[in-house]
């Protein structure tokens, strides 16, 4: 047995679009989530959407009222009997019922003015249509007395969207690319509102980032509102951070490279020769006469990352000495270092 769109809304079939509206109110309000708090609300407030989306609209009430929820999301007729054409009508419910809920209600949260007044939930759920001058006054389109219009500045004003916080995503780059500068296109999946301005599809898009000669560790690029839309909201501005992938050889400071350069004792004592490499591929051969202690550093200027700001001007390479000590010494060694070395 498929879904009984009827019972879920509470009327029977043959329902008048009129009664379907006042239905869909009625329970929508009950079930909503932010007033309906019990574990199945969200599950339940989705299926009335379900059923309202469904019934609502001419044609697919009347393939779901001749050949149930099987013929509707299956082929037209389901295989029935008379008026089945053979073809495919496959309805899915794609829709956001929070979309549906606020496009129903004219873009306002109903919850504003009647399940908030003097702090208390005073309104009859039973009766959810008077407010709206649909219950015991017997007609459509009314508001309460209380209720004053966005254009006379009352306090509750028409519902206006608010932007999202933004979506934020690492982008990281290697130090080869912030050297260079580079392009990359990062792919987004996101929502989007369809023409009606009710429902809603899922989409892909190709941001494309410039990345910059330089650029450091931290910068953003934003891309304004290419978040996901829906009828109540401004989109979220994407954000992209700059993040530095780990380096086989280099880590960064800023807009200098730091070159770790391990020497054994013998080389940090008489003298050594260090062949370093460039981010762009050359070596550099540097030499040294004087003893290198554990943690020397020498710079050597302009060999480092373009500047962000004065990309034709770069940093510096730093070597940053370590001394490899040998594991153990046999007796002679020792006395002959003893003979040499100053006390």
């Amino acid at each position: 047995m498929g879904k009984d769109y009827y019972k879920v809304l509470g009327i029977a079939k043959g329902a008048s679009e009129d009664e379907i509206k006042k239905a869909y109110r009625k329970q929508a309000l009950r079930y909503h989530p932010d007033k309906n708090k019990s574990p199945g609300a969200e599950d339940k407030f989705k299926e009335i959407a379900e059923a309202y989306d469904v019934l609502s609209d001419a044609k697919k009430k009347d393939i779901y009222d001749r050949f149930g929820e099987e013929g509707l999301k299956g082929p037209a007729g389901g295989g029935g009997g008379g008026g089945h054409t053979g073809q495919s009508y496959n309805y899915t419910f794609h829709g956001d019922p929070h979309a549906m809920f606020t496009e129903f209600f004219g873009g306002r949260s109903p919850f504003d003015h009647f399940f908030a007044q003097n702090g208390e939930d005073s309104m009859d759920i039973n009766d959810p249509f008077a407010p709206f001058g649909m219950g015991r006054m017997g007609r459509a389109g009314g508001f309460p007395r209380s209720f004053k219009s966005p254009h006379h500045g009352g306090p509750h004003r028409a519902h206006q969207k608010k932007k999202d916080p933004p979506v934020v995503h690492e982008l990281k780059v290697s130090l080869e690319e912030v050297f260079s500068g580079c392009t990359k296109k990062m792919k987004i999946s996101r929502k989007r509102l369809n023409p009606d301005g009710c429902t809603i599809r899922n989409e892909d898009k190709i941001l494309t980032v410039d990345i910059k000669r330089g650029w450091k560790e931290g910068t953003k690029i934003t891309f304004p509102k290419e978040g996901d839309e829906t009828p109540s909201n401004i989109p979220a501005d994407v954000v992209f951070v700059v993040k530095d992938k780990p380096h086989p050889v280099f880590r960064r400071e800023g807009s200098d490279i730091i070159y770790p350069a391990k020497i054994s004792l013998k080389d940090a004592l008489c003298g050594c020769t260090v062949n370093a490499p460039t981010l762009d591929g050359r070596t550099i051969t540097v030499s040294s006469r004087d003893v290198v202690k554990p943690g020397t550093k020498k710079r050597i200027s302009g060999e480092g990352l373009p500047l962000s700001k004065f990309p034709e001007k770069r940093g510096d390479m730093i070597l940053d000495f370590t001394v490899k000590f040998p594991d153990k010494l046999g007796q002679s060694t020792r006395d002959a270092l003893k003979q040499v070395l100053p006390p």
